[in-house]
């Protein structure tokens, strides 16, 4: 049960039952009417008591959600005198400041004044209604720690934002594997490892739940409807809009809640995507069918420039793991956020589980970046920097450069925003400021990768949409094969002897 109240000029809202509409011929109240909402108008904002009305006729209505339209006229600010077209957005001005000062009789030449009686009514009246209402909500909370111990925990941990007891228990741990899993299956598996012990995690898919492998299926995990509002599985149809949206508000009342989709598709999303990040909002979006290794579903779903677009939201934490275990470690630092919202970045193809006795473990995912494999006896001639499905091109590349007595460093680099928060100390071992011979693979756009390995560095990337053909066609086609990476090494190599 909810209400949302629409305040438009009554030309904008009246336009839309005209007999010859411009731009919008919608009967808005016969949607939402068929929507199943009790909707009310409201002829005028200044109709306060209608308005008062309208809300309580909500507040002992029936369960459905209530939809108040509500006239009025746009504000317009005084125009600059060369300017005689409608000032939207413009302030009001000293003379209509001072006008409105007048209609309330205050003095018309006062700044930041507090008129008189209000600080009172705030210290006074105010507080004297509010806090018994705080004190009652604390004493409820005390009775019921003490009769739902346990309830009243995890109720006190969600207002925190905080992680349950035990939530990382069956976090699982993946074997070496050279064929492998999709990033997107082993993220499947840690979804039902964790939120079984997570009760007010929710996940769900704009329609696409089989393939981004977000839907829980342990046991008593049910659906989310009308008739069964203990389900944790949301279905939000073919809406990547309103999933961002919805998940926004789920957040907003310290619910955690993920919701998924193409990565092709975060376009659609970008508006709520950017809202969690402006909200500081710890919202998780999952995001599959990362690359052109799409393969035959060619260039309309292949993503090119979302990685890059996503990467360029302030505050959003977007990680692209390499394998299982990096999924694994992705997910703890995902979890562990509580004022920044996250996109994890997954394949449909599989990926081979790397063998963590013989390169570098996934705990340092929580660094952004990492040294995976290195040098031995000797700084590297050359720093091979991946995300994702393309480490394992770097670490093929790396063991294919040995048999020339060269000598390369493997950095694993799922997040730039978690490595740009580390030690000026931690990102100069990890990418040596000495050390210019570094080339960056990934299947996106290269715009950014130039911080990385520098002026004078090589990026091995998408400059181009990609195609529909299958996956080792593609590959070759674009670059992206252990041959392309060693030449490009062994070419920047070259640049520092003729340097």
């Amino acid at each position: 049960m909810g209400w949302e109240i629409s305040a438009g000029s009554t030309t904008a809202i009246e336009s839309r039952s005209r007999a010859r509409p411009i731009a919008f011929s919608e009967d808005v109240l016969a949607r939402f009417r068929a929507y199943g909402w009790t909707v009310q108008r409201v002829g005028s904002a200044n109709d306060t008591e209608q308005l008062v009305r309208s809300l309580q006729a909500f507040k002992h209505g029936n369960n459905s959600p209530t939809f108040i339209i509500v006239n009025s006229h746009i504000g317009f600010g005084a125009p600059h005198k060369q300017d005689t077209s409608e000032a939207h957005g413009e302030p009001l001005g000293e003379e209509e400041v001072r006008l409105a000062k007048r209609s309330y009789g205050w003095p018309e030449n006062a700044k930041f004044l507090v008129p008189e009686g209000v600080t009172a009514h705030v210290h006074g009246d105010l507080a004297k209604r509010c806090r018994p209402l705080r004190e009652a909500w604390f004493k409820q909370l005390v009775a019921y720690r003490e009769k739902f111990p346990d309830l009243a925990h995890e109720l006190e941990c969600m207002l925190r934002r905080g992680l349950p007891r035990g939530w990382d228990a069956e976090l699982p741990t993946f074997p070496p594997d050279a064929k492998g899993m999709a990033t997107r299956e082993a993220s499947g598996k840690v979804i039902n490892a964790f939120t079984k012990h997570y009760p007010w995690f929710l996940a769900g898919s704009a329609d696409l739940a089989p393939s981004t492998k977000t839907r829980l299926t342990f046991n008593g995990a049910g659906d989310f409807e009308a008739n069964s509002p203990g389900g944790r599985n949301l279905h939000f149809g073919v809406r990547e809009h309103a999933m961002g949206t919805i998940l926004n508000g789920l957040a907003l009342t310290n619910i955690r809640a993920c919701g998924s989709s193409f990565l092709i598709f975060s376009d659609y999303m970008k508006p709520a995507i950017r809202l969690s990040a402006l909200m500081r909002l710890p919202v998780i979006y999952v995001f599959t069918h990362d690359s052109i290794g799409l393969g035959q579903d060619g260039p309309t779903h292949q993503p090119i420039e979302q990685l890059i677009a996503l990467r360029a939201i302030p505050g959003l934490i977007n990680l692209r793991p390499a394998d299982a275990n990096e999924v694994t470690e992705a997910w703890r630092v995902i979890l562990e956020l509580k004022d920044k919202p996250a996109c994890l970045i997954l394949s449909r193809q599989p990926l081979p589980t790397l063998d963590r006795s013989k390169y570098a473990p996934a705990d340092d995912v929580r660094r952004g970046a990492y040294i995976l494999a290195d040098s031995h006896g000797r700084p590297p001639d050359v720093i091979l920097i991946g995300t994702g499905s393309e480490v394992a091109l770097c670490l093929a590349a790396h063991e294919a450069l040995k048999t020339d007595r060269i000598e390369s460093r493997v950095v694993s680099m799922p997040s730039w925003k978690l490595f740009e928060q580390q030690s000026e100390r931690y990102r100069d071992h990890v990418v040596p400021p000495g050390i210019w011979e570094r080339v960056s693979v990934e299947m996106g756009s290269v715009i950014g990768w130039g911080r990385y390995v520098g002026p004078r560095g090589v990026s091995i990337g998408m400059h181009q949409f990609g195609a529909s053909a299958p996956l080792p066609d593609l590959l070759q086609k674009f670059g992206f094969t252990c041959e392309a990476v060693v030449a490009a090494a062994k070419q920047q190599i070259a640049h520092m002897v003729r340097r």
